[in-house]
């Protein structure tokens, strides 16, 4: 492990990286950009990073993964601001923000309820890099005792994680993830040569590119699902020129113990794989509501109902990164497109990464602090402007979010047919949502999916077909038996609320 010598030495490198004018600029575009898309309804970071991916060819890797976690940060606060002011989360991990943020709105006071969400913010990101600056390092050490039967059973680990927490219902979760995992297998496959459900058509042989299915499911299948009309509600608009940011000393005191629970819980939580801000939103919420002496003031302006998930959702986004930089993993969403992002740079994300791109690595940690700071100097005094935005018409919005697709899915190879790829995964992503099945363990089953097979496959080569191998490591068997009470105690938790109907 990583001294503190050794760290210290290293985020000062980081900051020497990231603190550079241009990368400076890089992470106040992306803290923008994150927060204009966070402001707008429905979209959310991982649609912002799909999105740019392609426009980032001609730039240095550390100069967009800088930008990428400005957005990242800044779309986590951004769908704040519209969850405060007109009961609408810009993203799922702000669904609980509406809760008591909005009633505070209505109250005259969403000052104070969006400066209790941009500091929820600003702690939950700056301990969240904190603590990947200290517990990455580890975890890197860890993951060499790691061979491809240790990684298949990682894997898999997420991909169940992703399907028995990624959704209300454990059906439709589990035929997500299998739906992307099947995406994955398309094309030719490398050991054998053999095509595998292209239908004969040629341009399926390479397979379905994981950027095209980032911008397909996401960007595009938004898209498609706002300019459908599927997504109306009631959009009424309240009084937003309330900026008075003042709090009493008791509301202080409960959203500092809201902060710091908050933040806790969300860390951990968006380290495991499938999890994300959303849950650790919901989580947060909770428990600061069985912890409170006035429990009924939660859902009428409770500050520390909006201090608490802030910090979580925000935390949880800082969690996810460690075992993406780690271990290779996608914790969230947004991570696995950002995966897509190292893929791209022909960079992978573990071990080898901190030994061989250690200039990246801890540029982009840097940049993480600069944005979480860059979030509190840009939107205290702009949260007139991001309202105001919520003024521009959706057509307009979304249908620009579809040339944007086209235009990125046709750079990537100059193909006509990667257009049409990424219309049929949009389509796909808008049959999903109408019936309710989720999205995201889609994605991870396509970026994951590859990678399972791989390990399999070496795993069995390695023992010569015995699967016993699987059962007589200690991390394997760990992982395992992680999986079976996952499972079990997802098929336990269904069956009982099948009885209580």
């Amino acid at each position: 492990m990583d001294s503190f010598t050794d760290i210290f030495t290293n985020i000062t490198n980081g900051f020497g990286i990231a603190g550079t004018p241009e990368n400076l600029m890089y992470g106040m575009i992306g803290v923008l950009l994150g927060t204009a898309v966070g402001v707008l309804p429905g979209l959310g970071p991982a649609v912002a990073i799909s999105l740019l991916l392609p426009i980032t060819f001609g730039m240095e890797p550390i100069s967009a993964f800088i930008m990428f976690g400005g957005i990242y940060y800044g779309a986590m606060y951004g769908g704040a601001i519209t969850a405060i002011l007109v009961n609408t989360p810009g993203c799922s991990s702000s669904v609980v923000t509406t809760f008591d943020g909005h009633p505070l709105a209505k109250k005259g006071r969403a000052g104070t309820a969006l400066l209790t969400a941009i500091i929820g913010s600003f702690i939950g990101g700056t301990f969240a890099t904190a603590m990947l600056m200290l517990i990455a390092p580890a975890l890197v050490e860890l993951s060499l005792l790691f061979g491809p039967p240790e990684y298949f059973t990682l894997m898999l680990l997420a991909l169940v994680l992703v399907a028995t927490i990624g959704g209300t219902s454990l059906t439709k979760s589990l035929f997500s993830t299998f739906l992307g995992i099947t995406i994955a297998m398309i094309g030719i496959d490398m050991q054998t040569g053999t095509a595998r459900l292209t239908f004969g058509l040629p341009e399926l042989y390479s397979g379905i590119n994981i950027v095209l299915a980032g911008i397909g499911l996401f960007a595009v299948g938004e898209s498609l699902w706002v300019l459908s009309g599927q997504d109306k509600k009631d959009n009424s608009q309240f009084d937003t020129t309330q900026t008075k940011l003042g709090m009493s000393s008791a509301e202080w005191i409960r959203s500092g113990f809201a902060w710091l629970r908050g933040t806790i819980i969300g860390f951990f939580a968006g380290i495991l794989p499938g999890s994300g801000g959303t849950i650790a939103a919901f989580m947060a919420y909770g428990i600061e509501k069985k912890v409170s002496k006035h429990p009924k003031n939660f859902g009428h302006g409770a500050v520390e109902g909006v201090a608490a998930p802030e910090a979580a959702n925000n935390a949880a986004a800082g969690g996810s990164m460690v075992p993406l930089l780690a271990l290779g993993i996608p914790g969230s969403a947004t991570t696995a497109v950002m995966l897509v992002a190292f893929q791209m740079y022909g960079l992978q994300p573990g071990p080898l990464l901190f030994q061989n791109s250690g200039d990246l690595v801890w540029g982009l940690i840097a940049s993480l602090y600069i944005a979480n700071i860059l979030l509190v100097v840009i939107n205290v005094p702009l949260v007139g402007l991001w309202s105001k935005l919520l003024k521009v018409p959706s057509g307009l919005l979304y249908s620009s979010v579809i040339v944007f697709s086209i235009l990125g899915a046709y750079s990537l190879k100059g193909s006509i047919s990667d257009t049409l790829i990424v219309f049929v995964l949009g389509l796909l992503a808008f049959t999903l949502r109408r019936f309710n099945f989720p999205i995201a363990p889609v994605l991870l089953g396509v970026v994951l999916g590859p990678l399972i097979e791989q390990e399999f496959r070496r795993s069995i080569s390695i023992s010569a077909g015995d699967f016993s191998i699987f059962f007589t490591r200690p991390i394997t068997l760990t992982f395992l038996a992680i999986i079976s009470v996952s499972i079990l105690s997802t098929v336990i938790k269904h069956v009982q609320k099948r009885k209580a109907v």
